[in-house]
Protein backbone atom coordinates (compact mmCIF):
# COMPACT_ATOMS: atom_id res chain seq x y z
CA UNK A 1 0.00 0.00 0.00
CA UNK A 2 1.63 3.23 -0.89
CA UNK A 3 0.35 6.03 1.69
CA UNK A 4 0.73 9.84 1.55
CA UNK A 5 1.75 12.12 3.88
CA UNK A 6 -1.57 14.15 3.64
CA UNK A 7 -4.17 12.58 6.13
CA UNK A 8 -7.39 13.35 8.87
CA UNK A 9 -9.26 11.51 10.91
CA UNK A 10 -11.10 12.48 14.17
CA UNK A 11 -12.23 10.36 17.10
CA UNK A 12 -14.10 11.21 20.33
CA UNK A 13 -14.72 8.88 23.24
CA UNK A 14 -17.03 9.63 26.73
CA UNK A 15 -15.23 9.27 30.12
CA UNK A 16 -15.95 10.01 33.93
CA UNK A 17 -17.06 13.55 33.63
CA UNK A 18 -16.99 14.45 30.02
CA UNK A 19 -15.90 13.81 26.28
CA UNK A 20 -12.72 13.21 25.06
CA UNK A 21 -12.14 14.25 21.68
CA UNK A 22 -8.93 13.48 19.22
CA UNK A 23 -8.10 14.96 16.21
CA UNK A 24 -5.12 14.03 13.60
CA UNK A 25 -4.26 15.54 10.54
CA UNK A 26 -0.77 16.00 8.37
CA UNK A 27 1.19 17.41 5.54
CA UNK A 28 4.25 16.98 3.88
CA UNK A 29 7.68 17.16 5.27
CA UNK A 30 10.90 15.59 5.12
CA UNK A 31 10.94 13.25 8.18
CA UNK A 32 8.54 12.45 10.37
CA UNK A 33 7.87 16.00 12.62
CA UNK A 34 5.23 15.15 15.80
CA UNK A 35 3.52 18.33 16.94
CA UNK A 36 1.16 17.89 19.95
CA UNK A 37 -1.85 19.81 21.17
CA UNK A 38 -2.80 18.18 24.47
CA UNK A 39 -5.36 19.71 27.24
CA UNK A 40 -3.12 20.46 30.21
CA UNK A 41 -5.16 17.28 32.33
CA UNK A 42 -3.87 15.01 29.77
CA UNK A 43 -0.14 15.65 28.85
CA UNK A 44 1.10 12.75 30.84
CA UNK A 45 -0.24 10.64 27.58
CA UNK A 46 1.92 12.71 25.21
CA UNK A 47 5.24 10.26 25.16
CA UNK A 48 2.53 7.05 24.55
CA UNK A 49 1.18 9.20 22.13
CA UNK A 50 4.37 9.93 20.06
CA UNK A 51 5.21 6.08 20.58
CA UNK A 52 2.08 4.90 18.76
CA UNK A 53 2.52 7.73 16.05
CA UNK A 54 5.91 6.88 14.82
CA UNK A 55 5.30 3.28 14.91
CA UNK A 56 2.77 4.02 12.32
CA UNK A 57 3.96 6.99 10.72
CA UNK A 58 7.35 7.03 9.39
CA UNK A 59 7.03 10.86 7.30
CA UNK A 60 5.27 13.96 7.15
CA UNK A 61 4.29 16.98 9.99
CA UNK A 62 1.48 15.70 12.02
CA UNK A 63 -0.93 17.43 14.33
CA UNK A 64 -2.59 15.76 17.50
CA UNK A 65 -4.79 17.70 19.27
CA UNK A 66 -6.55 16.14 22.25
CA UNK A 67 -9.12 18.24 24.41
CA UNK A 68 -11.43 17.01 27.13
CA UNK A 69 -15.12 18.79 27.21
CA UNK A 70 -17.08 18.59 30.66
CA UNK A 71 -19.88 17.30 30.81
CA UNK A 72 -21.44 20.16 32.11
CA UNK A 73 -20.58 22.22 29.16
CA UNK A 74 -22.77 20.13 26.70
CA UNK A 75 -26.01 20.25 28.82
CA UNK A 76 -29.03 22.27 27.38
CA UNK A 77 -29.57 24.57 31.15
CA UNK A 78 -25.92 23.70 32.77
CA UNK A 79 -26.57 24.82 36.33
CA UNK A 80 -24.40 26.89 38.17
CA UNK A 81 -21.80 25.65 41.41
CA UNK A 82 -23.52 27.77 43.87
CA UNK A 83 -20.90 26.70 46.33
CA UNK A 84 -18.31 28.05 44.68
CA UNK A 85 -20.12 31.24 43.77
CA UNK A 86 -20.84 31.99 47.73
CA UNK A 87 -16.64 31.14 47.82
CA UNK A 88 -16.38 33.92 44.80
CA UNK A 89 -18.67 36.29 46.60
CA UNK A 90 -16.89 36.17 50.15
CA UNK A 91 -13.02 36.31 48.47
CA UNK A 92 -14.27 39.62 46.27
CA UNK A 93 -15.75 41.32 49.98
CA UNK A 94 -12.21 40.75 51.38
CA UNK A 95 -10.59 41.30 48.90
CA UNK A 96 -11.99 44.95 48.05
CA UNK A 97 -11.92 45.46 52.15
CA UNK A 98 -8.87 45.21 51.67
CA UNK A 99 -7.87 46.71 48.76
CA UNK A 100 -10.88 49.34 48.49
CA UNK A 101 -9.74 50.04 44.61
CA UNK A 102 -10.06 46.97 43.25
CA UNK A 103 -12.42 45.88 40.54
CA UNK A 104 -15.34 43.98 41.81
CA UNK A 105 -15.73 40.62 39.95
CA UNK A 106 -17.88 40.84 36.43
CA UNK A 107 -20.42 38.32 35.53
CA UNK A 108 -18.32 37.74 32.76
CA UNK A 109 -15.76 36.68 35.24
CA UNK A 110 -17.40 34.47 37.14
CA UNK A 111 -19.07 32.60 33.98
CA UNK A 112 -15.79 31.85 32.66
CA UNK A 113 -14.59 30.73 36.38
CA UNK A 114 -13.04 27.55 36.29
CA UNK A 115 -15.55 24.78 37.96
CA UNK A 116 -18.52 27.47 37.67
CA UNK A 117 -21.21 25.15 35.99
CA UNK A 118 -19.94 21.95 38.36
CA UNK A 119 -16.81 19.51 37.92
CA UNK A 120 -14.41 20.08 35.13
CA UNK A 121 -11.80 18.16 35.93
CA UNK A 122 -11.27 14.68 34.22
CA UNK A 123 -10.15 11.53 36.20
CA UNK A 124 -6.44 10.75 34.61
CA UNK A 125 -6.16 7.29 35.71
CA UNK A 126 -8.73 6.58 33.72
CA UNK A 127 -8.63 8.91 31.06
CA UNK A 128 -5.49 8.14 29.98
CA UNK A 129 -6.00 4.42 28.96
CA UNK A 130 -9.12 5.79 26.79
CA UNK A 131 -7.01 8.68 25.41
CA UNK A 132 -4.64 5.71 23.89
CA UNK A 133 -7.52 3.14 23.08
CA UNK A 134 -8.62 6.59 21.03
CA UNK A 135 -5.39 7.44 19.58
CA UNK A 136 -5.17 3.31 18.01
CA UNK A 137 -8.67 3.70 16.30
CA UNK A 138 -7.78 7.11 15.16
CA UNK A 139 -4.79 5.96 13.60
CA UNK A 140 -6.66 3.39 12.21
CA UNK A 141 -8.88 5.74 10.33
CA UNK A 142 -5.63 8.37 9.40
CA UNK A 143 -3.84 5.50 8.09
CA UNK A 144 -6.68 4.33 5.93
CA UNK A 145 -7.20 8.18 4.75
CA UNK A 146 -3.44 8.35 3.82
CA UNK A 147 -3.67 5.06 2.05
CA UNK A 148 -6.70 6.58 -0.08
CA UNK A 149 -5.15 9.53 -0.99
CA UNK A 150 -1.80 7.49 -1.63
CA UNK A 151 -3.56 5.15 -4.10
CA UNK A 152 -5.17 7.86 -6.01
CA UNK A 153 -1.49 9.51 -6.47
CA UNK A 154 0.37 6.05 -7.32
CA UNK A 155 -2.42 6.11 -10.04
CA UNK A 156 -2.08 9.69 -11.63
CA UNK A 157 1.93 8.31 -11.30
CA UNK A 158 1.50 5.02 -13.37
CA UNK A 159 -0.46 7.14 -16.10
CA UNK A 160 2.53 9.68 -16.58
CA UNK A 161 4.75 6.45 -16.99
CA UNK A 162 2.35 4.87 -19.53
CA UNK A 163 2.71 8.08 -20.73
CA UNK A 164 6.45 7.96 -21.00
CA UNK A 165 6.87 4.77 -22.82
CA UNK A 166 4.31 5.45 -24.92
CA UNK A 167 6.45 8.17 -26.52
CA UNK A 168 9.63 6.24 -26.25
CA UNK A 169 8.08 3.86 -28.57
CA UNK A 170 7.18 6.16 -30.45
CA UNK A 171 9.94 8.14 -31.15
CA UNK A 172 12.52 5.33 -31.21
CA UNK A 173 12.05 3.37 -34.30
CA UNK A 174 12.72 6.74 -36.23
CA UNK A 175 16.02 7.64 -34.72
CA UNK A 176 17.53 5.62 -36.68
CA UNK A 177 16.44 6.63 -40.13
CA UNK A 178 16.59 10.14 -39.04
CA UNK A 179 19.99 10.06 -37.52
CA UNK A 180 21.51 7.93 -40.77
CA UNK A 181 19.90 11.11 -42.98
CA UNK A 182 21.17 13.86 -40.32
CA UNK A 183 24.80 12.01 -41.33
CA UNK A 184 25.07 11.48 -44.90
CA UNK A 185 23.85 15.43 -45.18
CA UNK A 186 26.55 16.09 -42.88
CA UNK A 187 29.12 14.13 -44.86
CA UNK A 188 28.27 15.63 -48.00
CA UNK A 189 28.68 19.34 -46.46
CA UNK A 190 31.92 18.12 -45.73
CA UNK A 191 33.02 16.78 -49.08
CA UNK A 192 31.92 19.95 -50.57
CA UNK A 193 33.36 21.88 -47.60
CA UNK A 194 36.62 20.26 -47.67
CA UNK A 195 37.69 19.06 -51.13
CA UNK A 196 41.27 17.66 -50.21
CA UNK A 197 40.35 14.90 -47.56
CA UNK A 198 39.35 11.51 -48.66
CA UNK A 199 35.86 10.26 -48.46
CA UNK A 200 37.16 7.32 -45.93
CA UNK A 201 38.43 9.76 -43.31
CA UNK A 202 34.91 12.04 -43.41
CA UNK A 203 32.98 8.30 -42.95
CA UNK A 204 35.12 7.74 -40.05
CA UNK A 205 34.63 11.34 -38.59
CA UNK A 206 30.65 10.63 -38.99
CA UNK A 207 31.14 7.65 -37.50
CA UNK A 208 32.52 9.11 -34.20
CA UNK A 209 29.75 11.88 -34.45
CA UNK A 210 27.29 9.86 -34.65
CA UNK A 211 28.43 7.54 -31.75
CA UNK A 212 28.23 10.92 -29.55
CA UNK A 213 24.82 11.79 -30.60
CA UNK A 214 23.09 8.16 -30.34
CA UNK A 215 20.42 8.14 -27.91
CA UNK A 216 19.71 4.69 -27.42
CA UNK A 217 21.66 4.19 -24.43
CA UNK A 218 19.49 7.01 -22.66
CA UNK A 219 16.28 5.66 -24.06
CA UNK A 220 17.18 2.08 -22.89
CA UNK A 221 18.09 3.34 -19.14
CA UNK A 222 15.11 5.92 -19.18
CA UNK A 223 12.84 2.72 -19.64
CA UNK A 224 14.75 0.59 -16.96
CA UNK A 225 13.98 3.93 -14.71
CA UNK A 226 10.16 3.75 -15.26
CA UNK A 227 10.36 -0.39 -14.78
CA UNK A 228 11.65 0.04 -11.06
CA UNK A 229 9.15 3.39 -10.74
CA UNK A 230 6.31 0.26 -11.15
CA UNK A 231 8.04 -1.82 -9.05
CA UNK A 232 8.66 0.42 -6.24
CA UNK A 233 4.96 1.47 -6.31
CA UNK A 234 3.25 -2.19 -6.72
CA UNK A 235 5.73 -3.01 -3.65
CA UNK A 236 4.17 -0.19 -1.92
CA UNK A 237 5.44 1.05 2.03
CA UNK A 238 7.16 4.09 2.71
CA UNK A 239 8.53 4.56 -1.14
CA UNK A 240 8.32 8.38 -1.38
CA UNK A 241 12.41 8.95 -1.22
CA UNK A 242 13.22 6.21 -2.80
CA UNK A 243 10.54 7.50 -5.65
CA UNK A 244 12.00 10.95 -5.37
CA UNK A 245 15.11 9.44 -6.48
CA UNK A 246 14.23 8.02 -9.45
CA UNK A 247 12.50 11.29 -10.54
CA UNK A 248 16.36 12.76 -10.57
CA UNK A 249 17.53 9.75 -12.61
CA UNK A 250 15.33 10.34 -15.12
CA UNK A 251 15.15 14.20 -15.73
CA UNK A 252 18.96 13.12 -15.55
CA UNK A 253 18.08 10.75 -18.87
CA UNK A 254 15.67 13.12 -20.13
CA UNK A 255 18.88 16.22 -20.20
CA UNK A 256 20.95 14.07 -21.71
CA UNK A 257 18.59 13.07 -24.49
CA UNK A 258 17.70 16.43 -24.73
CA UNK A 259 21.28 17.92 -25.12
CA UNK A 260 22.42 14.81 -27.52
CA UNK A 261 19.23 14.91 -30.13
CA UNK A 262 19.72 16.69 -33.08
CA UNK A 263 16.41 15.26 -34.64
CA UNK A 264 13.47 17.19 -34.26
CA UNK A 265 11.14 14.20 -33.53
CA UNK A 266 13.76 13.30 -30.57
CA UNK A 267 13.92 16.96 -29.25
CA UNK A 268 10.50 17.17 -28.59
CA UNK A 269 9.98 13.99 -26.96
CA UNK A 270 12.80 14.87 -24.72
CA UNK A 271 10.66 18.01 -23.34
CA UNK A 272 7.70 16.04 -23.12
CA UNK A 273 9.77 13.96 -20.87
CA UNK A 274 10.38 16.76 -19.00
CA UNK A 275 6.71 17.96 -18.46
CA UNK A 276 5.86 14.55 -17.40
CA UNK A 277 8.72 13.98 -15.02
CA UNK A 278 7.54 17.01 -13.31
CA UNK A 279 4.29 16.27 -12.87
CA UNK A 280 5.48 13.03 -10.91
CA UNK A 281 7.51 14.56 -9.26
CA UNK A 282 4.68 16.94 -7.85
CA UNK A 283 2.96 13.72 -7.05
CA UNK A 284 6.26 12.10 -5.52
CA UNK A 285 6.43 14.85 -3.05
CA UNK A 286 3.29 13.78 -1.20
CA UNK A 287 4.09 10.85 -0.90
CA UNK A 288 4.84 8.92 2.91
Amino acid sequence: MIYSMTGYAARTCAVNGGVLHMELKSVNSRYLDCQFRVCDELRIAEPALRELIGARISRGKVECRVSFVPASRNTQQPGLNVDLLERLKVFDTQIRSVLPLAAPLTVSDILHWPAIFGDETVDVETAVPVCLTLAGEALDDFAASRAREGEKLAAVILEKVAHMRALAHAVAPRIPAAQASFNEKLRQRLLDAVQLVDDERIRQEVAVFAARIDVAEELARLSTHLDEVERVLKAGGASGKRLDFLMQELNREANTLGSKSLVTEVSQTAIEFKLLIEQMREQVQNLE
